[in-house]
């Protein structure tokens, strides 16, 4: 039984920065119930709120990004602003910014200032480079964090230049690493009733899951490149053609498994043939064990080989387009596509949210305010007791 209770619900987070890294720590946030204020500068909104297709008129990314999320509007490039944000900073528990290390000081609204004000308050800062180092200054972009952490240099193909994954996986990384960071500051708090700094850098985040590409350099003197679909020395773990012109994952590289693929193929006798019986044997004939297994995937539908695959256990599947996400029943029934009431589009269809809570698990309440400012009266008036008076004199002063 579920309980209504969002497990972050006590949380309130305040989001300045823009595009991905910064605010999709707020929106992961938001999902199990942060109550998360995006802040952004009157009459300058968050240029996600344009990026990517649209329809009537209706960016269909940021309706996913700042879910959950309200929105206020304050120029921090004013000391007027500032001293706005240090009051809804003394209600605040986290601050979460993806400025140029630099820019929170130049605003007179570093670290050690606004803990002067919230003690207890977590600043989950994220950039290029981190907040201290020769590089710190530095613009930094996904890209380049992806580039500098080593990624690009192993995507792709190895007769080709280095490739984009496809998707920002350089500032979702780092989101996800400055999440945990906030999560574990907010437990800690509870023990020294301190808050502190979460530095997250996006070329640090990607470096962290390279695996073993420094000891494979400093101890056995190699420099992992592209590799294309396969993993080095790793076999069978491939795509693989099809009857009906379409590819199919197989992973079956372990012992057991393989056993079972050679099964699959009805050459149970592969599986003891010296060339693919160990795993060495198998990545030193690989290319050749791969030509045998296309060989077979050819001769079948890729439903069949794949049903076929399923039923002898062997891991494999589609490689899934938008259109085969939404028609695939595990999908629909870990309510990974869900649906959300949008004011202009309607019903509105956006990833679920992971992970799964038993019991306390997230929500998604409401799409991205549509309009900027949104809350503003909300919070300004009931968070932090503002007059209509005060509010029009700072919407005067364009603070708001």
């Amino acid at each position: 039984m579920t309980e209504t209770r969002l497990p972050l619900e006590d949380v309130r987070v305040i989001e300045l920065g823009t595009l991905l890294a910064g605010p999709f720590s707020g929106r992961l946030l938001g999902d199990f119930g942060a109550e998360v204020i995006k802040v952004e500068p009157p009459g300058m909104s968050d240029p996600m709120r344009n990026w990517g297709k649209s329809k009537d008129g209706v960016g269909l990314w940021w309706p996913i990004q700042s879910r959950n999320k309200k929105s206020i509007t304050l120029n921090l490039r004013e000391e007027e602003g500032q001293k706005v944000l240090k009051e809804l900073v003394k209600e605040a528990d986290v601050l979460i910014e993806n400025f140029r290390p630099g820019t929170m000081e130049k605003w007179n609204l570093s670290y050690e200032t606004l803990s002067e004000v919230n003690p207890k308050l977590i600043m989950v800062r994220t950039s290029g480079y981190g907040q201290t180092g020769p590089y710190k200054h530095r613009a930094g972009f996904g890209s380049v964090g992806e580039a500098m952490g080593g990624l690009r240099n192993v995507t792709g193909f190895p007769d080709r230049p280095p490739s984009r994954i496809g998707i920002s996986i350089g500032d979702t990384l780092t989101a996800l690493f400055a999440t945990i960071g906030c999560l574990v500051a907010l437990h800690e708090r509870k023990h020294s009733g301190r808050g502190q700094v979460v530095d997250t850098a996006l070329y640090e985040s990607v470096f962290s899951i390279m695996e073993s590409i420094i000891p494979d350099y400093l101890l056995a003197g190699y420099v992992r490149e592209r590799m294309g679909n396969i993993l080095p020395g790793v076999a069978p773990s491939n795509i693989y053609f099809t009857k009906d012109k379409t590819y199919i994952v197989i992973g079956a590289n372990a012992d057991g498994v393989f056993r079972r693929l050679c099964e699959a193929m009805n050459q149970p006798e592969l599986a003891d043939d010296p060339r693919f019986s160990t795993h060495n044997g198998r990545g030193e004939n690989m290319k050749l064990l791969d030509s045998m297994i296309e060989e077979w995937t050819k001769s079948l539908p890729a439903k069949e080989a794949l049903a076929i695959l399923e039923e002898k256990g062997v891991p494999s599947g589609l490689i899934y387009t938008a259109k085969d996400i939404l028609e695939d029943p595990h999908y629909q029934e870990r309510e990974m596509i869900i649906k959300v009431d949008h004011p202009e589009l309607g019903e509105f269809p956006m990833p679920g949210i992971v992970p799964k809570l038993s019991r306390t698990p997230g929500e998604v309440k409401h799409p991205g305010p549509e309009v900027m400012g949104k809350h503003n009266h909300e919070v300004y008036q009931k968070l932090l007791g503002f007059t209509e008076e005060r509010l029009r004199e700072l919407q005067e002063k364009n603070i708001i």
